[in-house]
């Protein structure tokens, strides 16, 4: 099974699920995003705020593809350009950090590690851009209400957050805020990297990086 990780684009954009793909939740503000949605294309107000992103502030997005199939995506972005980020009860986002929007993993390739493959490239990626942090808001009660206000789908649990390192930096009953530095992101280790680390422990940096040559021959002593 191969698993791979791309940055999102305005080509990627399209193999969001098509309810993500036409959701602009977190792009417009809630009036904005009423008027989008009546008008019958938010569609393509999606794509302008991607467009817009990527021009003026670079990538916001990751997609992971398993075996060549869209399984699972993240979204991102400093808190000026996600007008939903002003209408949480805990919001501020900290200045010193980026939200992250969303994150959906495919039902299918769900409990395979996934979502933490997908924060970790979020991490990589604000790190080289001098960013220390990543904030989220959770939903701590996510699928109770679910039929009633779809648009809580466009949230990711709290309990996601928190087992990917996650720490709560402002209560609520319903939508903490959480906060992962950056650093801690970046000292982790896959399953996969500490098994190779194992196997090679041993060999040596010369070993590994030079080819091994045969010893030259010696005269037998008489």
């Amino acid at each position: 099974m191969s698993r791979r990780l791309v940055s999102l684009t305005l080509d990627t954009l399209e193999d969001l699920p098509r309810r993500c793909r036409r959701c602009v939740y977190w792009e417009l503000d809630p009036v904005s995003a009423d008027r989008a949605c009546a008008a019958g294309d938010p569609g393509l107000e999606k794509e302008a705020w991607v467009s817009q992103t990527l021009l003026e502030w670079g990538s916001c997005g990751k997609l992971a593809y398993v075996d060549g199939m869209p399984a699972g995506f993240v979204m991102y972005a400093p808190p000026a350009y996600v007008p939903r980020s002003m209408a949480f009860p805990t919001s501020p986002v900290s200045a010193d950090a980026a939200l992250l929007m969303t994150a959906n993993v495919v039902a299918a390739f769900a409990g395979g590690g996934l979502g933490r493959m997908l924060v970790q490239g979020v991490a990589r990626d604000l790190t080289k851009r001098g960013i220390k942090a990543i904030e989220a808001f959770g939903d701590a009660k996510f699928g109770d209400d679910a039929e009633d206000d779809p648009t809580r789908a466009c949230l990711a649990p709290a309990d996601f957050f928190l087992s990917v390192g996650f720490k709560t930096v402002r209560p609520h009953p319903r939508y903490p805020r959480l906060r992962l530095e950056l650093r801690t992101a970046l000292s982790w280790k896959s399953d996969v990297e500490y098994a190779l680390e194992k196997l090679l422990g041993s060999m040596s940096p010369e070993t590994l990086l030079r080819p091994v040559r045969p010893a030259p021959a010696t005269r037998a002593m008489g």
